[in-house]
């Protein structure tokens, strides 16, 4: 993964600064742009602070050199550049690679990106072949390359971190195996649910979190090097050789296209904002299971914290933070979307705008992802704290339906006839499964022995057969499946 810390800028003149603060010395001495031929005057200081991306695009270094590897390699095969070139270039690419995994790489503002930074550096270190590199190339397609190169990376990270949360829940699951707590609906109590059963209802949604992410790699892994800045060349490269040497599917076919689109940057933010949600929910879960009005889990002293003002305070905070980071995830989609949605073919430098929400993103859910899982691993659930809440709000209620639908009752007639027992506990105070069978027979003449069978949570529990249900022997099933298929237990 592309390093995160904040990085500091260096000036042309030495000087220092942390990204993003303000500059307040003069660059000197300022060095003339790659691009700068037509150019009769420097640009502002201003100008320059404002339109340097290497805060935050240095981070896009390894794949930019990767990407000028397999360009050098292809423009000698080509007959374009020297095989003496191409060996000066791959070998004062692989010397700065190592300064800047060393940390000896001066990273300038001035040089305004990663890639002129690179170039620049490569032209002071080898001279003359170094000026051959960027044939039949242009920032745009470089830099859409490099960018999905990147979140190609990005998303086996992330698939990694969901595999272990995954992972820790199966765990946690295997370890409480036929713990039953109540299920809930519009935060009601409603029907009696095996814990393993809840606890890998998030295993599934974790599951299609990690398709969709694949799905949009299959999507992004697409090569737009050589379409240059927009139109392509006339000179005869070879893009199916670079697209091949990069990992990519094929080289994408429009060059329009394949320099002014950043959907599959927006595909991957949806993917890591739906993502973000699911771990919020799971969040929100813990954080109430935790409080004193459910008691269901306590936490680790290792993944709690504290007041700084009631001493008695032990909190959940880690959760509440992946619940609240979820929202600077959808934020950065939104960052996104509204950044794409008026911009004309085909590359507009709006687009250097692209990297930190996408950055950030992959930042936040990683950590989100991380947390979740020690969190996970560091919970104990309170069984008697449990077993304790069960009796309450007639969790067996739908299970004397279906006793009644059993006994040929329409289904209909069935609920109004338990909702009429329901009422008859009320005002007794008292269970379903205290209920004799007189005060049943009084409602029904349905009602026989065999009702008990059906009544309170472990029998209820017990009745459940349907595919997907919280019935023991289906639940067994899903364990089993995820265990084979994550490998653990």
């Amino acid at each position: 993964m592309a390093n995160l810390d904040v990085p500091l800028i260096t000036e042309a003149n030495g000087a220092t600064s942390l990204a993003g603060s303000s500059y307040s010395m003069k660059l000197e001495a300022k060095e003339i742009k790659l691009w700068g031929g037509r150019f009769q005057e420097s640009v502002t200081d201003a100008v320059e602070r404002f339109t340097e991306s290497i805060s935050f695009d240095k981070d896009l270094y390894k794949h930019d050199i990767r990407g000028s590897r397999a360009h050098a390699s292809m423009l000698a095969k080509q007959g374009l550049i020297s095989v003496s070139d191409e060996d000066s270039i791959l070998t004062g690419l692989d010397a700065i690679e190592r300064r800047i995994q060393n940390g000896e790489f001066v990273w300038r503002a001035d040089r305004e990106d990663v890639h002129m930074n690179i170039e620049a550096a490569l032209t002071d270190l080898i001279g003359e072949p170094a000026k051959k590199l960027h044939t039949a190339r242009s920032r745009n397609d470089q830099v859409a390359t490099d960018f999905r190169l990147w979140c190609r990376d990005a998303i086996d990270s992330i698939v990694e971190r969901i595999k272990d949360l995954q992972i820790a829940m199966v765990d946690l699951a295997i370890k409480n195996a036929g713990t039953i707590v109540p299920g809930y609906t519009h935060l009601q109590r409603a029907q009696p649910v095996l814990l393993q059963h809840l606890l890998l209802a998030f295993v599934e949604q974790l599951d299609r979190d990690s398709g969709r992410l694949l799905d949009c790699r299959s999507r992004l892994n697409f090569c737009p090097l050589g379409a240059c800045a927009l139109a392509g060349t006339g000179l005869p490269i070879d893009r199916f050789m670079t697209s091949n040497a990069l990992g990519f599917s094929s080289p994408l076919r429009n060059s329009i296209d394949a320099v002014s689109d950043r959907d599959f940057a927006m595909e991957f933010l949806s993917a890591n904002s739906i993502t973000a949600i699911h771990l919020s929910r799971l969040g929100e879960e813990w954080v109430l299971w935790a409080s004193e009005e459910f008691g269901f889990i306590t936490p680790n002293d290792s993944v709690s914290t504290g007041s700084s003002i009631m001493p008695q305070k032990k909190n959940p905070d880690p959760m509440e933070l992946v619940r609240g980071k979820s929202a600077r995830v959808v934020g950065d989609l939104v960052t996104l979307l509204t950044l794409c949605k008026g911009l004309p073919l085909a590359y507009n430098r709006d687009l250097q705008e692209d990297k930190e929400p996408v950055f950030d993103s992959v930042r936040t859910v990683l950590g989100m992802l991380e947390v979740s899982a020690e969190f996970a691993r560091n919970i104990s659930f309170n069984q008697d704290r449990i077993k304790k809440a069960l009796p309450l709000g007639h969790l067996d209620a739908t299970t004397l339906a279906d006793y009644l639908v059993h006994k040929g009752v329409p289904f209909r007639t069935s609920h109004d006839i338990v909702g009429k027992c329901v009422t008859m506990c009320l005002g007794k105070n008292c269970q379903l499964k205290d209920l004799s069978l007189n005060d049943l027979r009084m409602l029904s003449p349905i009602f026989g022995d065999d009702v008990y069978e059906f009544l309170g949570v472990e029998n209820a529990v017990s009745k459940f057969s349907s595919y997907g249900s919280t019935g023991s022997e289906c639940v067994a099933g899903q364990l089993q499946y995820w265990i084979q298929k994550l490998g653990t237990g």
